[in-house]
């Protein structure tokens, strides 16, 4: 049977627990369909690049499957009549990423340092833009001193 990676959005205002009966739910239907669950993964409520049905936010769930095409169409079918399932992603993969995924890994995550350094660029204070050097010709933002000649 071919393997899917498949990733939900659940609506924000959910709890945890209904989070997770509704994955319960939705793991039923592949099972049901003959298919296996490999892994399922809780990724927490993270915020979204943009809004989704008026939601800032939404809790994400991974879950791995070894099902029929028929299954996932199924499953998909099921997600697009619920309220509580805003966006849904299916994935076919060659085989099953094992272990935490790249999500879960808190390692991954500490390598990218403090996100208050700012590499060589330093502190300057002006993002980053580079100064070019003044020129006699250049206007000067104080007043000129006139001076007479007698």
């Amino acid at each position: 049977m071919p393997l899917y990676e498949h990733v939900y959005l659940a609506r924000q205002d959910l709890s945890a627990q209904q989070v997770e009966e509704l994955t319960t739910k939705l793991s039923a239907i592949i099972t049901d369909a003959g298919g296996k669950i490999a892994k399922n993964e809780y990724w927490g409520m993270k915020s979204l690049n943009y809004r989704i049905r008026k939601n800032r936010k939404a809790h994400m769930t991974l879950i791995n499957v070894e099902a029929t095409s028929a299954a996932i169409n199924e499953l998909e079918r099921q997600e697009r009549l619920s309220e509580d399932v805003l966006r849904y992603l299916t994935i076919r993969v060659e085989e099953h990423e094992e272990g935490p995924s790249v999500m879960m890994r808190k390692s991954d995550r500490d390598d990218r340092g403090d996100r208050g350094d700012r590499g060589d660029r330093g502190d300057r204070g002006d993002r980053g833009r580079e100064r070019r050097p003044r020129r006699d010709d250049d206007e000067v933002d104080s007043p000129a001193i006139a001076t007479v000649e007698e």
